[in-house]
């Protein structure tokens, strides 16, 4: 593992990448004991602070954990995929809110990969699985729900969509698209929507599943995209004109 001093980069940002490569790499291997600060200050011959900092940084990503103690210090972690789905969420909703994507760029990429990802689940669905969708329809139904609590609902519906396929590399990876983007849809169109048809659109979603029949359910999730695309062109035209009326 080595770092470039002459480099501009920040040092602890290069240690922590160079221990990071060597993870991915294979030549540190999950469980192994890293060098104590003090080797690896030596090592790269900087500060211990700047040591405890690039663990720092390799501790937020998960991909070293401290134990104290007569045995402790720092260890490669074993990342599992349930861990990694807050970051994945969260850097989906970063580049979403810092960069101008628009709606209907969102709305294609969100339904396009969850479209890809039916198929498997139709085939793959457990009983829990679609319990977890029935029930979430169900809620759905309940007059008194508030908007909240509907759009915590639709994303927990969809999210056992997508697990039921049984793979977690797909969950994963779907993990933006359901529970970054479909909130900021949601956000969007909640003043537009009709629960009901939402609801409609859901029941014949998880018949499908249940049935498995994969030509309806992708029919279905292409009826729930242009619904959406449609109201979120609906709400940006009401805002228009009253912009236009108040100007």
């Amino acid at each position: 593992m080595k770092i470039d001093p002459k480099s501009k980069a920040d040092l602890s940002a290069q240690i922590a990448k160079a221990i990071r490569d060597a993870i991915i790499s294979g030549d540190l291997i999950v469980d192994e004991r890293l060098p104590s600060e003090a080797e690896l200050a030596d090592q790269f011959d900087v500060s211990r602070p700047t040591v405890r900092e690039a663990l720092k940084r390799l501790a937020a990503q998960s991909l070293i954990r401290t134990q104290r103690g007569a045995f402790g210090g720092a260890f490669v972690n074993r990342i599992a995929f349930e861990d990694a789905y807050g970051q994945q969420i969260t850097t989906s909703t970063l580049l979403l809110s810092m960069n101008d994507v628009s709606f209907d760029v969102a709305c294609e990429a969100r339904f396009a990969l969850e479209r890809a990802c039916a198929p498997i689940s139709a085939m793959r669905r457990s009983a829990d699985h679609l319990a977890t969708m029935r029930a979430e329809i169900h809620r759905q139904s309940q007059p008194g729900l508030t908007d909240e609590a509907f759009c915590a609902s639709d994303v927990a519906f969809h999210r056992a969509l997508v697990d039921g396929a049984g793979n977690p590399v797909l969950s994963y990876q779907l993990a933006g698209a359901i529970e970054a983007i479909e909130p900021l849809m949601n956000m969007i169109t909640f003043s537009a929507r009709s629960r009901e048809v939402i609801v409609s659109l859901h029941t014949e979603i998880a018949d499908a599943i249940e049935a498995r029949d994969t030509r309806r359910v992708d029919e279905a999730l292409s009826e729930l995209e242009a619904y959406s695309k449609k109201l979120a062109h609906e709400v940006a035209s009401q805002r228009k004109d009253k912009t236009s009326t108040n100007t």
